[in-house]
């Protein structure tokens, strides 16, 4: 059963980035051209801080000037930064679980019924889960919590007895392109 975050609501379109191919300019080349000569004049050190390692379950998302470096994220392995130029950010590509904490929730019925849960979710698109997202655990959580209690405002207490197994596990189609969630 696909669930949105409102049962109103209708499916978002895809997700995407905005162009990233464009070039940064000759400001920006004569930036990353310094940083280079200082890195070869200080090669011993600075090869140091220009090699990163990434593990198997992370995925790197390279900014060079506040924008993203083509090919999207890298990893697992080693890549190499501009040091003065460039920024990472890790994303750790395992599935995470929270729970939800207790909540009162009025039924169709107008019982109030106290749930909890826990999800499991694991980012599919580094990328955009980076570059679309301010904070994409908290969003989650959020959305975890907002999607449970919209679920089962929409049922009297009787269905959500009877129906605990198909309540059991949720799909959003809101965040389909970053996140594969599961609500038990």
């Amino acid at each position: 059963m696909k669930l949105l975050a409102s049962p109103s609501q209708t499916p978002l379109p895809p997700v995407t980035l905005e162009n990233t191919d464009s070039d940064i300019g000759f400001c920006g080349w004569l930036l990353v051209g310094l940083s280079l000569l200082l890195v070869l004049l200080t090669l011993p050190l600075s090869i140091w801080m220009c090699i990163k390692i990434v593990k198997e379950y992370e995925r790197a998302i390279i900014f060079r000037l506040g924008r993203i470096l083509r090919g999207g994220a890298k990893g697992p392995g080693l890549f190499f930064i501009v040091p003065c130029t460039d920024s990472f950010i890790n994303v750790d590509m395992r599935t995470i679980t929270f729970d939800i904490p207790p909540q009162e929730v009025l039924t169709k019925d107008s019982v109030t019924v106290s749930v909890d849960g826990v999800v499991y979710y694991r980012v599919q698109n580094a990328t955009l889960a980076v570059a679309n997202i301010t904070n994409a655990d908290a969003a989650t959580r959020l959305l975890a919590q907002t999607t449970l209690r919209n679920v089962l405002g929409t049922k009297n207490l009787a269905e959500i007895l009877s129906d605990r197994e198909e309540i059991a596990v949720l799909n959003w189609t809101t965040y389909e392109q970053l996140y594969k969630l599961a609500l038990i």
